[in-house]
């Protein structure tokens, strides 16, 4: 994969669009020209308030917008709910498979140029990176499992329930008790996350628990090149 000033190799994302893939390190117009000399699929995060007439001009498009949300410990509002139980004790398989259904609405699943089966297999490989680095575990609800949850030091990466046991009331207690889990775990004092604000029902999750919204990211992609099926 090219090396070049102002375009970073994010090969996490390279091994499932079979294309050679970066994230801008800047927003410039040295920058831009960059993606118009190199194949690839780009990333760009940019103030919401930036002007986006240059990206436009380099063939950029917007596909999301990333809220990011905290939470001070003392803040957090705990849910009881003794039917939920954390384990690191879990079939990887159904972790995975979870993985695949329940996160649909991301920024690779907005962008028009990644077929869906590429975006559901990213979603795939990064649960099981996470997996292998032991940052994920598995919700136990009375003895089933019902979904997992993926931390790395204060960041929360990923919660997800198994279709079946959405819609019955689960999503609050869950998330709450995942972060409570996170900080006891880490021992962080603040707890933050990245949050699509087309996730309404999530972002009021969040928000209802005692995090506060502090920040907001526009992401744009660029496709220069095909994407090739298969790999």
């Amino acid at each position: 994969m090219q090396r070049t000033k102002y375009l970073e190799p994010t090969p996490w994302d390279q091994r499932n669009f079979n294309i050679n893939t970066y994230q801008l390190t800047e927003y410039s117009e040295e920058a831009l020209m960059e993606t118009d000399e190199t194949g690839g699929h780009f990333t760009i995060k940019v103030d919401p308030l930036a002007d986006t007439a240059a990206l436009v001009e380099h063939g950029f498009y917007y596909v999301d917008t990333l809220i990011e949300p905290i939470c001070k410990k003392e803040q957090l509002l705990v849910l009881k709910n003794d039917q939920i139980h954390f384990t690191r004790e879990y079939n990887k398989d159904e972790l995975l498979d979870i993985a695949e259904e329940a996160f649909s609405g991301g920024r690779f699943h907005r962008d028009f140029n990644i077929p869906d089966q590429m975006a559901d297999r990213r979603y795939r490989n990064w649960v099981n990176d996470l997996i292998e680095k032991d940052l994920i575990l598995a919700l136990d609800y009375d003895g089933r499992t019902a979904g997992f949850f993926a931390y790395e030091n204060d960041k929360i990466l990923l919660l997800a329930i198994k279709r079946e046991f959405r819609g019955i009331g689960l999503a609050k207690a869950f998330t709450s008790s995942c972060v409570a889990e996170q900080f006891k775990l880490t021992g962080y004092d603040t707890l933050r996350t990245s949050i699509s604000p087309s996730n309404l029902a999530s972002l009021n999750v969040f928000i209802s628990l005692g995090f506060r919204l502090i920040s907001s990211v526009d992401v744009y992609h660029k496709l220069n090149g095909s994407l090739q099926a298969g790999g």
